[in-house]
C-alpha cells in the first residue's frame, strides 16, 4: 500500500502549461481581407466587426462575415445581404446572457434564413442565391449555409474542419433522397434521344443545388433551412476561408490555405482567387474572404502548422463539447490543443430543427411565431411538430409555435402541398 507520502511528481513544464491555461483570453484579435473577380457581377459580400450584442457596452461584441453567390440574376443575393442579419439577431431574445445568445445562434440562423427565403419569395422574384453566414463571438465560431460556397477552418496546430456542408444534388445522396421522397425529380439534362448531360438536377426548375434562398420558379422542394456548425477554437487561434464555388471549383481545401501560407489576410485572400482563376479561368464569380482569428498582440499571420495527413484529418480531430468536466489533471494538459465541437445539424425539417427540447426554454416565447416573430393570439399558434409523422416523446400541443403563414412553408418545404404552386403562395389553386 502507497504512504501518504508517495505521490506522482509533475514536471515544472506541464505546471507550467496549466498555469498558462488558466489564463483565459476571453477576446481574440480578428482581422479579415477579401478579394474577387467578377464573371456575372452575382457575387456579394457582408462585413460587419465590432458590433455590439449589449448596444452601448463596447464589450459583448461580435463580427459577422457572410458571402451570397446569387443564380439566375442578383437580386435575391442582394434582398439577403440587407435582410438576413436582423432576420437572425430578431429571433434571439434579448434578456439572454453571452452563453445563451451564443448557445441560441443555431437555432436563430433556421428562422433568420426562412424568414428571409419567405419574405423575398413574396416579391416574386425568380432569382436564388447560395449564402455561408459566419457569426464570431470571441473564440466560438458559428457558421450557417445553403448553397455549395463553403466555409473552411485550419486551426493553429494543422487541422482542417468543413464548417459548412455542400447542397449540390450531385455529391449529396442525402438531399437527393430527400427531394425524392417529398415527391420531387432529381436527373440530369435530357437533349433528346435518351441523353443525358450535364450534373444532377432538381425538377421542375433544373437547380443543381437543393438548398438556396430564393428560387421560387424552382418548386417547393429547394428549401433555404441552413445546415449549422458551431466550434470553439483554443487560445491558439486559426485561420478561416470563405469561398464561392468559383474557388472550390478549382481548388481543394490544403490547396487554398497551402498557396496563401504565411501571408496577411488581404494578400491571402487575392492569392487563392488568383490560383483558382489560374487553374480553371475565369469561368464563373470568384470570391473569397480570408478571416485570422488570432491570440491578442499577434496580428501575424498564424505560423505554418506541423505537417498533418491532409484528408485523413478533416472532421476527425473534432472534440465533442462534454456534458462532464474531467476530474483528473492529467487530461488537461494531455489533450491535444483541438478544435471543440458545439453543435452541429443539418436536418430540413423545422420541426427538428426548431426542438422544443432545446435548453434554452426561454428562446421560443408562447405567443410569438418561432420563424417570423409574428405575435399570435391565444390558441391561433400552430405547433412546429403538428402533423410529425414521427414525434417520438414530442406532443403536438407542444411549442415552438408557428403562425399559420410560416405553418404553410413549413409544409410546403416537407413536400405536403402539391406540385406547380408556388412554395409559398398560399393565394395559388
Amino acid at each position: 500500500m502507497a504512504s501518504k507520502h508517495d505521490h506522482q511528481t509533475v514536471p515544472l513544464s506541464v505546471l507550467l502549461k496549466r498555469e498558462l491555461a488558466q489564463e483565459k483570453i476571453e477576446k481574440p484579435e480578428i482581422t479579415h481581407g477579401q478579394a474577387s473577380q467578377s464573371k456575372k457581377g452575382e457575387d456579394f459580400t457582408l462585413v460587419k466587426t465590432e458590433c455590439e450584442r449589449v448596444l452601448g457596452d463596447g464589450v459583448t461584441t461580435y463580427s459577422v462575415f457572410a458571402l451570397f453567390d446569387g443564380h439566375n440574376g442578383s437580386a435575391a443575393a442582394i434582398y439577403s445581404k440587407e435582410n438576413l442579419v436582423k432576420h437572425i439577431l430578431s429571433a434571439i431574445p434579448s434578456e439572454l446572457n453571452r452563453d445563451e445568445w451564443v448557445a441560441a445562434l443555431p437555432r436563430a440562423f433556421v428562422a433568420g434564413f426562412v424568414k428571409t427565403d419567405k419574405e423575398f419569395q413574396e416579391t416574386a422574384q425568380t432569382s436564388g442565391t447560395t449564402v455561408t453566414f459566419v457569426i464570431i463571438e470571441g473564440w466560438v465560431v458559428t457558421v450557417a449555409s445553403v448553397g455549395d460556397s463553403r466555409c473552411i477552418l485550419e486551426s493553429a496546430d494543422g487541422g482542417l474542419y468543413y464548417l459548412s456542408a455542400d447542397h449540390r444534388l450531385e455529391c449529396n445522396e442525402e438531399e437527393r433522397d430527400r427531394i425524392t421522397s417529398s415527391g420531387g425529380e432529381v436527373g440530369r439534362l435530357n437533349t433528346g434521344g435518351g441523353a443525358e448531360i450535364g450534373p444532377l438536377r432538381c425538377w421542375p426548375g433544373g437547380l443543381c443545388l437543393s438548398r438556396s434562398i430564393g428560387d421560387l420558379d424552382v418548386g417547393e422542394f429547394i428549401v433555404p433551412v441552413p445546415y449549422v456548425k458551431q466550434v470553439k477554437l483554443s487560445s491558439a487561434g486559426g485561420r478561416l476561408i470563405i469561398s464561392s464555388d468559383g474557388v472550390w471549383d478549382a481548388l481543394s481545401p490544403e490547396m487554398a490555405f497551402d498557396c496563401c501560407r504565411g501571408m496577411p489576410v488581404d494578400a491571402a485572400a487575392a492569392q487563392i482567387v488568383k490560383e483558382a482563376v489560374q487553374q480553371k479561368g475565369l469561368r464563373d464569380d470568384t470570391t473569397c474572404i480570408v478571416i485570422d482569428i488570432v491570440p491578442p498582440e499577434k496580428n501575424n499571420p498564424p505560423p505554418a502548422p506541423p505537417k498533418k495527413q491532409g484528408k485523413a484529418l478533416i472532421k476527425s480531430m473534432f472534440r465533442r463539447k462534454s456534458s462532464e468536466s474531467s476530474s483528473h489533471a492529467e487530461k488537461d494538459y494531455c489533450e491535444p490543443d483541438v478544435v471543440e465541437e458545439l453543435f452541429e445539424e443539418g436536418s430540413a425539417m423545422l420541426s427538428e430543427r426548431l426542438d422544443s427540447k432545446y435548453p434554452l426554454c426561454n428562446m421560443f416565447k408562447l405567443f410569438v411565431c418561432a420563424v417570423c416573430q409574428l405575435e399570435i393570439k391565444p390558441g391561433e399558434g400552430i405547433s412546429v411538430h403538428a402533423g410529425a409523422s414521427n414525434q417520438g416523446k414530442l406532443r403536438p400541443w407542444d411549442g415552438p409555435f408557428l403562425c399559420s403563414s410560416c405553418q404553410e412553408k413549413k409544409e410546403a418545404m416537407e413536400g405536403k402541398r402539391p406540385s406547380g404552386r408556388g412554395r409559398y403562395d398560399s393565394d395559388s389553386d
